[in-house]
């Protein structure tokens, strides 16, 4: 059943096509429109779940969406700018890091899921994904932010930071779900 939590997770996904898109278009204007509704996406990141605890809307379909949504808004930018060029060169690798690792931690989920095993998001793991979208929110603006300020360098920079947690969570998930495989190592298939 709908509800307020719900539809904020599920405005979060609409959102990524009108986000790309803007990213494709040269004018400034439209570099700063996309960061708007990417900031907006973000908080309803933040609130979707607030939401959802203070309100008793805890939903099964909440829990399913809330993950793909923060997966699918920065695997979709991160390809929008590698596309338009805005990340390009060795800052591509990190951005190839973030994508591997995400989909990585969501075959690990899946698999565990099956095993009745949950694994809780740890704090870091919260503080690479807040890493992640600022980088993205400077990324977006890029040449298009004020000519004194570095934009582009500080998403850069930041994204190399995002990447760096991002192996550091992607490991701890590894080793979780490495030590529920073990047992299927020694049994005969």
């Amino acid at each position: 059943m709908p509800n307020l939590a719900n539809i904020l997770t599920l405005s979060r996904i609409a959102a990524i096509p009108l986000i790309a898109g803007l990213l494709f278009l040269e004018s400034p204007i439209f570099r700063w429109s996309a960061l708007i509704l990417f900031v907006i996406a973000c908080v309803t990141d933040f609130f979707d779940g607030y939401i959802a605890r203070r309100m008793a809307q805890v939903s099964k379909l909440g829990r399913f969406l809330d993950p793909i949504a923060d997966k699918l808004v920065v695997g979709a930018i991160l390809m929008a700018l590698v596309a338009t060029q805005q990340i390009s060169g060795w800052s591509v690798l990190p951005a190839l890091i973030i994508m591997c690792r995400e989909i990585m931690v969501s075959g690990l989920r899946e698999y565990l899921a099956e095993l009745k095993v949950g694994v809780p998001v740890s704090m870091l793991a919260k503080w690479k994904t807040t890493m992640q979208m600022v980088a993205l929110g400077f990324l977006i603006v890029g040449n298009a932010g004020p000519a004194w300020l570095p934009v582009t360098e500080i998403g850069d920079g930041l994204l190399w930071l995002a990447a760096i947690l991002t192996v550091i969570t992607g490991y701890d998930y590894l080793r979780v779900g490495l030590k529920h495989m073990a047992g299927d190592f020694t049994q005969p298939r």
